[in-house]
């Protein structure tokens, strides 16, 4: 286990569904160091099924060492939200580090807030044993899982880097490793037993594993010379532009509001534009009328696969597969107009 250092002594944590589970244990953690920990849940009154309730919870964070504040929320009210953290404020002064569940959003909000707030997502390697794991695996899951404590130790490790270390995909193992743990089957619920791979990460565990393995992938901006382009021929790119120019409206352009430059490499590759600026949008083969706002570089079937729902961007950018050059926050964007398209590719 990862030993307590005193150094979030006074730090506020806010922590989203800190009833229970994964995110009680990483207030637990905080708290052992005299943290100041906003407890954000829905759970007030308690569930037939789910152990907890926010104030459960601040007893067993102040019985620790840490100052609580219990606060019904629902991240899906923006009103509840903005209330817990006025209530943080009130009470703590600030608050210095969230837990939120994100993924793409960390790229954008990490270019965003450069210099002031450090952004980052963790993800286990493997299942995590909770009460939502019982219910969703069923009997006999919790012995291919890991304890809430590795989550928590690994999230411990990452408060305690600088604000420099942002926008990264960071997983728990691999933190912890770098950190001096080498016997990880204290955190195994039957250590010894086969684990479970962690269902968003089970596509391509030892292509993140390298990526990830100091301490979490980093985004790229490179500027590269342009490559002479081969003339386009019809196939799967084509084809797959030619439904994304099918599905584009003044809605779509109108919520967008960005050019996309796509270098692809393999069959069918070159530079192809998808144009959410201009009315009605528009895709194409070469460069765009205006500059790009965002340039993604990837190889022709993994483009064909992202846009098709085989391949999720995340994993794609985690395991390099895709590299991001430009306007994070407008590649999150691009994520929402995909989904539309993986029914019809």
């Amino acid at each position: 286990m990862l030993p307590n250092t005193g150094r979030l002594a006074g730090c506020t944590v806010f922590i989203t569904g800190a009833s229970r589970g994964i995110g009680k244990a990483i207030a637990l953690k905080a708290a052992k160091d005299g943290a100041n920990i906003v407890i954000a849940a829905k759970t007030a009154q308690p569930h037939p099924k789910l152990l907890g309730t926010i104030y459960t919870a601040a007893e067993e964070i102040e019985a620790v060492g840490g100052k609580a504040l219990p606060c019904i929320v629902d991240v899906r009210d923006e009103q509840q939200i903005s209330d817990a953290v006025q209530k943080a404020v009130k009470k703590f002064g600030a608050y210095t580090i969230a837990k939120y569940g994100m993924s793409m959003y960390v790229l954008g909000m990490a270019e965003e807030f450069k210099g002031e707030i450090a952004v980052n997502a963790l993800w286990p390697k493997t299942a995590i044993h909770t009460a939502a794991t019982e219910m969703l695996g069923g009997p006999g899951i919790e012995s291919q899982c890991r304890k809430v404590d590795i989550i928590a130790d690994a999230a411990y490790s990452i408060f305690q880097k600088p604000k420099s270390f942002t926008g990264n995909f960071v997983i728990d193992e691999n933190i912890l490793k770098a950190e001096g743990i080498q016997n990880f089957d204290i955190y195994a619920i039957k250590p010894g037993h086969p684990l479970q791979p962690d269902f968003f990460l089970d596509e391509y565990p030892e292509a993140v594993s390298k990526k990830m393995e100091s301490t979490g992938a980093v985004p790229e901006f490179k500027e590269e010379k342009p490559q002479p382009q081969p003339k386009p021929r019809s196939g799967a790119v084509e084809k797959t532009f030619r439904i994304v120019k099918d599905s584009l409206s003044d809605d779509i352009v109108k919520a967008t509001q960005a050019i996309y430059l796509f270098e692809l490499s393999g069959e069918d590759g070159g530079t192809w534009f998808l144009d959410l600026k201009s009315k009605g949008g528009n895709v194409g083969y070469g460069e765009p009328s205006d500059q790009a706002d965002v340039v993604m570089s990837m190889s022709t079937d993994d483009f064909v696969k992202m846009f098709s729902g085989k391949l999720k961007p995340t994993m794609a950018f985690m395991s390099g597969k895709l590299k991001i050059k430009g306007n994070m926050a407008l590649a999150i964007k691009l994520e929402k107009l995909m989904n539309q398209m993986n029914a019809r590719l």
